[in-house]
């Protein structure tokens, strides 16, 4: 049990800090606002994210698949991590250089449309909620819990680190070696998630 609330905690906390619509959104209102003004979109994106999370969660839960499912939609699951872990071994730089404005129903649409969201709750965090849930009273929204938590804290600290740190960060070389540890981490879960889908089979 431990092992799984830590995943969940260190996919939350890893999956913040994939580069992708919210984390270039929080950078570009850095640059063009400031580190203040972008904790409104972070805000925004944890209640929309965790809404997304709860309503996956609820509707797949209801329809009491068989373990067997979720083991396979592991699989499919640990596929989508090590395409995560492809894009960022192979990142380079944060700044995009955009100007945009980001308002409330702006960054509402753009993470409800992000196609790699809906994939990554259904086919990486829901299946090991679940597994969690049916060991643990409430298991399964103590994990889906963890994994927003860690998502909160690791994009705050990623927008105060951009914020204070930009210079450093855009050094060449800084940026992609950090990614590729967290290339790294992301690989291990897909391992962890194959590993225990075999046992499962086999035994």
């Amino acid at each position: 049990m431990i092992h799984e609330l830590v995943i969940a905690f260190l996919l939350g906390l890893i999956g913040g800090m994939i580069p992708g619509p919210v984390i270039t959104s929080v950078f570009t209102e850095i640059i063009q606002s400031g580190l203040p003004r972008s904790m409104r979109i972070i805000m925004i994106a944890l209640v929309t994210e965790t809404m997304v999370a709860i309503a996956s969660l609820i509707l797949i839960d209801s329809l009491q698949l068989h373990e067997g499912f979720f083991r396979g939609l592991s699989l499919a699951g640990a596929a989508i991590l090590i395409w995560i872990a492809w894009n960022l071994f192979r990142v380079k730089r944060l700044d995009t250089g955009e100007t945009v404005h980001f308002t409330i129903w702006k960054v509402i649409a753009m993470i409800l449309t992000n196609g790699v969201l809906w994939t990554y709750w259904i086919t990486v965090c829901i299946p090991k909620a679940i597994l969690l849930g049916n060991e643990v009273h409430l298991g399964a929204y103590l994990f889906m819990g963890l994994v927003q938590a860690g998502w909160l804290i690791s994009t705050l600290i990623l927008a105060l680190l951009f914020s204070r740190f930009r210079k450093i960060l855009s050094r060449p070389g800084t940026i992609p070696l950090i990614f590729k540890i967290f290339a790294g981490a992301f690989a291990y879960f897909a391992l962890d998630m194959i590993v225990q889908s075999i046992r499962y089979y086999t035994s």
